[in-house]
């Protein structure tokens, strides 16, 4: 394998790995190996936190530490997972990222990989920039992943060949574009329609939000967009498509959190530094919905009453000033369950709009 790309969060950045190899790389000619979490929210997975390798059956493994995720594996109940399907539909390889031995253990996953694989390029990709946060921005969100990956890259044995790129700036509706605009280094790629094309069957099903967005604008959207269960507005510019270098050290100095989880062994402690330095963990944060979810039934519409629901969330969406919502939002707006999402994103792709289905385009009234 030339490429590793380590996806610094979510499944999210898994897909957007194989954007960013189309964009930096198509003419090798070659696969990448994708390095990530699987970790899917509580729209796919009912179960709060990243799953670990013993949470599937049929991972295969290719160091001591390290596990690759083949398109034939499977979560075990009551698990949910994006990660099996991705193997199945892209040309990449894919390794599971294992967060339960702290940022000490994915720091050991790294240089099992190196050493095993001796990569011509390391990239560490993160679509929305929280990678860079210092921890006391009121709007962060979800720190806690994409610092346990960079506080693992800068104590691998290869930290020096490392570069830590950021696609999508403000795309994750956390830190804005305007925050991460000093942060930024150097333009390294803006992707266009054709990189999109890697990756649109992907997004006609998977629900991640930022890598949607990315490719939205990677395809002309503009506007603004909601995002998540509460209806952050997330610009669509174009600097949506932009790729990023940022020094790694800088990065990782920047980030409270980061420093503070570097030496962790376990997930446990990870998450507690996140509660000193963040006030807030996003696990407990999935907990706590998890509950609430619990406790809830999901509406059930009739499909005349879906689309009049449909409808009325547009109106509401306009008088905000919002031109676009994620399908996730939508879903979770009108209180319906992970299912709906795939029958909404099905809904969407009939409508002829050249965005990801996952991507709803708000009709004008």
């Amino acid at each position: 394998m030339k490429r590793l790309i380590v996806a610094a969060g979510g499944g999210g950045d898994a897909v957007a790995a194989a954007m960013l190899h189309a964009a930096l790389y198509a003419a090798d000619d070659e696969p990448a190996l994708i390095l990530t979490y699987s970790w899917d929210r509580l729209i796919v997975d009912p179960v709060p936190g990243p799953r670990a390798p013993a949470d599937f059956t049929g991972l295969r493994q290719l160091t001591p530490h390290v596990w690759a995720v083949p398109g034939t594996a499977t979560p075990k109940p009551p698990h949910a997972a994006t990660l099996p399907r991705l193997a199945a539909e892209l040309p990449h390889a894919f390794a599971l990222v294992d967060p339960y031995a702290g940022a000490t253990g994915i720091t050991r996953q790294l240089d099992e990989l190196t050493a095993h694989f001796t990569p011509h390029t390391i990239d560490l990709l993160d679509v929305g920039g929280d990678i860079l946060a210092h921890g006391d921005e009121p709007t962060l969100r979800s720190p806690l992943a994409d610092a346990l990956t960079l506080a693992a890259c800068i104590r691998a044995d290869a930290a020096a060949d490392i570069r830590l790129l950021v696609a999508g700036p403000g795309l994750d509706g956390e830190l804005s574009a305007d925050t991460l605009r000093p942060r930024l280094g150097p333009l390294t790629a803006t992707l266009t329609p054709e990189h999109v094309r890697a990756i649109t069957p992907i997004l006609n099903w998977h629900p991640s939000e930022a890598t949607a967005l990315l490719a939205a604008t990677a395809l002309g959207a503009r506007g603004l967009c909601e995002v998540r269960d509460a209806g952050l507005p997330v610009p669509l510019t174009a600097e949506g498509p932009t790729v990023h270098r940022v020094d790694l050290a800088t990065a990782f100095s920047g980030n409270r959190l980061a420093r503070a989880i570097a030496a962790t062994t376990t997930l446990d402690e990870a998450e507690e530094h996140c509660r000193t330095v963040c006030g807030t963990s996003e696990i407990d944060y999935e907990r706590t919905k998890a509950q609430r979810l619990s406790r809830q039934q999901p509406a059930v519409a009739a499909p005349r009453d879906l689309l009049a629901q449909i409808n009325g969330f547009e109106q509401a969406a306009r008088t905000r000033g919002a031109t676009h919502a994620t399908v996730r939002r939508l879903t979770e707006a009108l209180g319906l369950t992970g299912e709906a999402l795939q029958h909404l994103a099905r809904l969407n792709a009939t409508r002829a709009s050249p965005l990801p289905a996952t991507v709803w385009k708000l009709q004008d009234e």
